[in-house]
C-alpha cells in the first residue's frame, strides 16, 4: 500500500532528517516506528500524509508516486489518511460530538449523515455515552479517543499516529494502544511512532528503528530496542 524508495529529507544547514529510507507497508499492517528524539520519526510520518515531500527518492501509495499529485489532488489523497497527534488538537468550545462532526462539516457532508455517523464512531472508541462532553470534562485518555474518532470519521485506509500516548499515563497509554489494535483488526492500516517501551513491547507488531535519520532495523513482532 505504501512504499518508501530511497527517500531522503534534508533541511536547512544540511540537516539530514532521513537518509536513504526503503520499506513497504502492506494493506492492513500495523507498523511501529521507534527512535530517539530527532531520529526522523515525525518527518517520516509527515511524508505519509504528504505534509512533507522528500528531497530525494519517492513515496508511493497504491503504486501512485505522491510526487505526481497536483496540489488540487492532495486533499483527495489525504482523505485516505487519518492523523492522530500527541497534543489531541481538539476544539475546546466544542463537545466530543461537535469535534468529530466538524471534520465532516468542513468537507460538506450532509447533516443527516453527520448525525448518523458521528455517534457510531464515538461508540467504536468507547465514548458513546460522552458525546456531549467538552474536552475539559474528559480525561486525557478520553480526549485522545475523541481525536482518534475524528481521524476515523472519513473511513481512512490508514491511521498515522505520532506519539499518541506521549501525554498519557501508563494505563491510558495501553488503552489507546488497545484501541489502535482494535481499529487495525477492523482492516485499517496503522502506522504508529512511539518512544513508549511498554506500548511497543505490548503491541508485538512490526518495528522499524530510526537513528539519526537512518533505518537501523526492520523486525516483525519487534520490541523497543535501539542500537
Amino acid at each position: 500500500m505504501i512504499k518508501f524508495e530511497n527517500v531522503s529529507k534534508i533541511y536547512k544547514d544540511d540537516f539530514h532528517a532521513l537518509q536513504d529510507i526503503n520499506f513497504e507497508i502492506q494493506p492492513g499492517e500495523f507498523l511501529i516506528v521507534v527512535g530517539p528524539s530527532g531520529a526522523g520519526k515525525s518527518t517520516l510520518l509527515k511524508m505519509i500524509y504528504a505534509a512533507e515531500a522528500p528531497t530525494a527518492g519517492e513515496i508511493y501509495f497504491d503504486n501512485v508516486p505522491l510526487s505526481s499529485l497536483s496540489k488540487s489532488k492532495l486533499p483527495e489523497y489525504r482523505r485516505n489518511i487519518g492523523t492522530v497527534f500527541q497534543d489531541f488538537k481538539l476544539l475546546s468550545r466544542k463537545t466530543a460530538f461537535e469535534n468529530v462532526a466538524y471534520a465532516l462539516e468542513v468537507s460538506g457532508c450532509p447533516k443527516e449523515e453527520i448525525k448518523e455517523d458521528v455517534p457510531q464512531i464515538l461508540e467504536i472508541v468507547g465514548l458513546g455515552e460522552k458525546l456531549n462532553k467538552y474536552p475539559h470534562e474528559l480525561s486525557a485518555g478520553e480526549q485522545q479517543r475523541v481525536a482518534i474518532a475524528r481521524a476515523l470519521i472519513h473511513k481512512p485506509l490508514v491511521i498515522v499516529a505520532d506519539e499518541p500516548t506521549g501525554n498519557l499515563d501508563p494505563v491510558a497509554s495501553i488503552e489507546i494502544l488497545d484501541l489502535l489494535l482494535k481499529i487495525n483488526k477492523l482492516g485499517t492500516t496503522v502506522v504508529l511512532a512511539s518512544h513508549d517501551k511498554a506500548v511497543v513491547d505490548k503491541a508485538a507488531k512490526r518495528v522499524i528503528c530510526l537513528e539519526k535519520g537512518a533505518m537501523t532495523c526492520d523486525t516483525p513482532k519487534g520490541k523497543y530496542k535501539l542500537k
